[in-house]
């Protein structure tokens, strides 16, 4: 065997062994690749006078990871417009907003009134020393893999002044981030993150039952199915409305 014949073996045996070891280290990942469901069954009432959000939440957990926990990360996000040492708060100072700094009490926000059970059992809310807006369910019994828990709690939120994505300016609503959340746990492990005016949100997959009663004179704008016929039917004619009164000039074709 010549010696270029040598060579072009050795590169092939070589060039085969890691396309194995690629493929073995591709199947391993996928093989072991997980994520945690996250269910939720809500139902609140908004205020207007007072503007609050009045409820109660309903969290069914699996834990989908071949790892035993002992407690789940929870963001309480409405918490982050509570003062202004939150994380929310000196970011938005950082950048030379001033606003939610300087605001009254009255104008902040945050969430009360929880009181955490998991499968009826009452469990313990470990706040966060730094962050107010992330807090600790400790379980009473370790959630093993492959096993789901039932958490729930009532709640209150006191939505704030707009100062980012979530408040009122007067009876006008922008909601988001506003129920008890659990943190991601993947395989990096916990990913327990502050609210920030500037940053995007990391949650958990899963399905979502929310039922929202409000005054009469308010139109709700929200992700879901639209239940009610007659709801559908008013939308549909404004739809109709807005596109016979739509014109749209086509701009002229230059040579």
């Amino acid at each position: 065997m010549s010696r270029s014949t040598s060579r072009l073996w050795i590169g092939c045996v070589l060039a085969m062994l890691q396309v194995i070891t690629s493929a073995r280290l591709c199947q391993s990942q996928t093989a072991y690749y997980w994520q945690q469901e996250v269910n939720y069954t809500i139902h609140v009432t908004l205020n207007d006078s007072s503007h609050f959000l009045s409820g109660d939440i309903s969290i069914e957990y699996f834990n989908n990871s071949p790892d035993t926990l002992n407690y789940i990360w929870f963001h309480l996000w409405p918490n982050a417009y509570k003062n202004d040492e939150t994380s929310f708060a000196r970011q938005q100072l950082e950048n030379g907003n001033t606003e939610f700094y300087y605001s009254s009490e009255s104008e902040k926000g945050f969430i009360e009134n929880l009181d955490f059970t998991v499968n009826s059992k009452k469990v313990m809310l470990q706040e966060d020393e730094k962050n107010p807006d992330i807090s600790r369910l400790l379980l009473n019994y370790p959630l093993l893999p492959g096993k789901k828990i039932n958490i729930s709690t009532p709640f209150q939120v006191k939505i704030p002044k707009t100062f980012s994505r979530f408040g009122h300016i007067e009876q006008s609503y922008q909601i988001t981030q506003w129920y008890p959340k659990p943190a991601v746990y993947d395989s990096k492990g916990w990913h327990p993150i502050p609210y920030l005016d500037q940053g995007e949100f990391y949650s958990e997959f899963g399905s979502f039952d929310v039922s929202i009663t409000l005054p009469g004179n308010y139109i709700v704008g929200a992700t879901g199915s639209l239940q009610d016929e007659r709801e559908i039917t008013w939308l549909d004619s404004l739809a109709n409305v807005t596109k016979e009164n739509l014109s749209i000039e086509k701009a002229p074709i230059k040579d």
